[in-house]
This record gives C-alpha cells, structure tokens and sequence, in this order.
C-alpha cells in the first residue's frame, strides 16, 4: 500500500489530513488522543463527561473551523457531513472537524452569501442532513450551519440526535429546559444555556432562510459564551490566570444552576440572544 502525501489547507480547528491511498480509499490524519465528540458525548470507554465550559468552547472552535471552510476562496467549500463522529479531540480537548471527503467546491459564480449548487443526490448522514438539500438538491453554505444546530443540540443534551430539535423548541417554551440537558453536568449556567440552546434551534430551522448567518450571527454569540466559560475557569482571554477557584463550577452556582431555578429566570433572554432572523 503506498501512501501519497497531500498538501492541505491549515486551520487550527481542522484536522491535518497527513495523506491517502486511493488504491483502498484510505486517509491518514494527525493523531488525536481523546478520540472523537461522539464518543466523548456518550462516555464510550468510560471516558469522563465533559464540563459545560468544554462544550461551549468546543461549540465555538467546530463553528470557527465550519467559518474558515465557507470562506474558502474562490469557491466557498461545503462539509456536508459535519456529526459529532467527524469531530476530533485532541490531548487538550481541541476540537477539529475531520472527513470532508464529501465537501465539495462551490462554482464561483454563485458563490454569496446564499450559495447554493444543485447536486444530483443528496450526501451526508441521516438526522444531520439539511431537510432542503435532501428535498432539493439544492446544497448551500447554510446546509451545514442545520448539521451544526443538531450538534450544539447533542452537546446540551448528550442524546441521540433524532427529534431533538421538537424536544428542545418545546421543552423552552414550558419553561422545562431543564429536563432535557445532559445530567451528567450538574452546574450548567442558566442564562448562557438558554441562550445556548435557543441559538441552536435557530441553526436548526428546517428552512434555509430562517438560518442565521455563521459568520455574522451565530460566531458572536459562540465567542461571548465562550469567553464567559473562560471567566469561569479563571482563564484570560490571551491567556495567564486569574487566579481560578479551587472548584470552578462555583463560578457558574453565581449566575444559578439549571436544577435550581424558577421558569421565570430560565425564560428571561440574556442581552446577547441572537436576534430573531429576517426571511430572504
């Protein structure tokens, strides 16, 4: 078997594609000790849960690197596949997005802010694909932000991915967010968790033009929730301490705990709560 070395595009928050073998199909990838976000998610191997501040940065670098794929130039490049299977974690917890075998390059002339190309079959996997591209054909930029609204939704609720999207939308509106969230975590913060989850089921809206933009919308939100779980931690923004409780889950019990709150509080928006999206 002979291995090509493939020269590749760099991000921080894509895995490094190291090189292949087109005579088995196979791809080889920098290692990544703490396997994949699927695994991790459901504990296989009796890993350790992630902590709350672990999705959120998580969710924030799989959206980074999804970013970095879109404005690709000239042609915006599409994953089609993104799932917590195809999201590595490496010795730190870093995430990266592997497999995007099935990307494909988008003409430049459609290539906007609503770039869409009619492919003759839809690819991906089920519960993951974008409801109009299956329908359509149709793939867009926006294919991939509904792929990334299911996994922000795996990562609040540490479930199976199927009907989650109805499970959420109607657990917020009784004011039960609660119930739903991944109880392996204990101190999930109430308002930076509704607004969490809230952003998720905007990105998972089954019409491509309810969607917010990743870039313009969905990343300012990530970065904020982001820097709050650094606070928690005690961790500055470029870096150094600030000088971090010994227990930094008493950071998150200062802004109350999902498992003891009213339905008032958890149905209060925090000032950042992405705005409604206007349709195309």
């Amino acid at each position: 078997m002979q291995v090509e070395v493939l020269s590749c595009m760099r991000h921080p928050n894509l895995v490094l594609l190291l090189g292949a073998c087109p005579e088995y199909g196979c791809l080889v990838y920098e290692y990544m000790a703490n396997g994949n976000l699927e695994e991790r998610l459901f504990q296989r191997g009796g890993t350790p849960p992630l902590s709350w501040q672990h999705r959120f940065r998580i969710a924030t670098e799989v959206a980074t690197g999804l970013n970095f794929l879109h404005q690709t130039k000239p042609e915006p490049l599409v994953h089609r596949d993104l799932k917590p299977a195809n999201i590595l974690l490496d010795n730190n917890l870093v995430s990266k997005i592997s497999d995007v075998g099935l990307a494909r390059l988008v003409p430049p002339a459609v290539a906007d802010d609503v770039t869409q190309y009619r492919m003759t079959s839809a690819a991906g996997t089920f519960c993951y694909i974008d409801p109009e591209y299956q329908q359509t054909g149709m793939l867009g930029v926006k294919s991939d932000v509904y792929s990334l609204g299911v996994v922000f939704l795996q990562l609040l609720t540490g479930k199976k991915a199927m009907g989650l999207t109805h499970y959420i939308s109607d657990s917020i509106e009784k004011g039960a967010l609660s119930e739903m969230l991944d109880p392996v975590v204990e101190d999930w913060p109430v308002e930076e968790t509704l607004c969490f989850a809230k952003l998720a089921i905007q990105c998972a809206e089954l019409r491509r033009k309810d969607r917010p933009d990743l870039g313009k919308d969905v990343l300012p939100q990530l970065n904020k929730l982001r820097e709050f779980a650094d606070e928690s931690l005690g961790i500055r923004p470029f870096g150094g301490s600030a000088n971090p409780s010994p227990n930094h889950s008493n950071a998150s019990m200062s802004h109350g705990t999902i498992n003891s709150i009213s339905q008032t509080s958890l149905t209060k928006p925090k000032e950042y709560l992405p705005a409604e999206t206007d349709p195309d």
